[in-house]
């Protein structure tokens, strides 16, 4: 799929990836680069340098991680769409609640894929984006006022567990907390920076309200974050 320039010529369209993880960045510019009409002109490797990047390179679509380091990949979006709007968004994620999925979709973003099924999907989907429709739940979708009436009768409908703010990468951490883990195991269960983690539990602290990894755990056990093996 190829987009037209300002003189009539066809040509690539411009990507810029943007996740915390090297492999993930690695292997989603090897499937793209492996298909005609894609092409790789940035990466970033937290929120920040995602908002840096887009601005800078202007791509046609920014595959943003929905759990980056220093500023979450909404929070990023909200950023990038109000400073440049034409660029379009397709959120990638390894866990995604239907709420988070509306807010999404609210804010701006064309399409989200998931981690686990980026090998057979995304390629299409980048190119309903482009085309202009958008991609949701593994599909092309026309009509974006049905699919969002839809996942809000779905959220109604099933309601989800009270989370506190805290995104899934962040829940991940909790549940290494309440099991006595270490920053140092943290950090090699999920291939991240110890100083990532460090910034992961100021956020769970700041969103919960407890100062101390005991507080958490027990907070969090309280309040039903993590599911216990009884």
């Amino acid at each position: 799929m190829k987009s037209i320039d300002q003189n009539g010529a066809a040509s690539t369209i411009r990507i810029v990836v943007a996740d915390d993880h090297p492999v993930v960045r690695f292997g989603v510019k090897n499937i793209l680069t492996s298909g005609a009409g894609f092409t790789v002109v940035g990466e970033a490797e937290d929120g920040d340098v995602a908002i840096t990047e887009t601005l800078d390179k202007e791509p046609d679509i920014l595959l943003l991680d929905l759990q980056m380091p220093r500023l979450p990949g909404l929070e990023a979006m909200r950023a990038i769409m109000s400073r440049s709007p034409r660029v379009k968004i397709v959120l990638l994620t390894s866990l995604i609640s239907t709420q988070q999925v509306i807010e999404a979709l609210q804010i701006g973003a064309r399409g989200i894929v998931l981690k686990d099924a980026v090998s057979g999907e995304l390629s299409e989907a980048l190119r309903a984006v482009i085309s202009g429709d958008y991609w949701i739940n593994g599909q092309r979708v026309v009509n974006l006022l049905k699919a969002l009436h839809e996942l809000m009768q779905k959220a109604a409908a099933v309601p989800e567990r009270k989370t506190y703010g805290l995104t899934p990468r962040e829940l991940e951490v909790v549940t290494c907390i309440v099991e006595g883990c270490s920053n140092k195991d943290i950090a090699k269960q999920f291939s991240i920076s110890e100083e990532t983690v460090k910034r992961h539990l100021s956020n769970v602290f700041d969103k919960t309200g407890v100062s101390t990894r005991l507080e958490l755990a027990l907070f969090a056990i309280a309040h039903k974050l993590v599911e216990m093996d009884l």
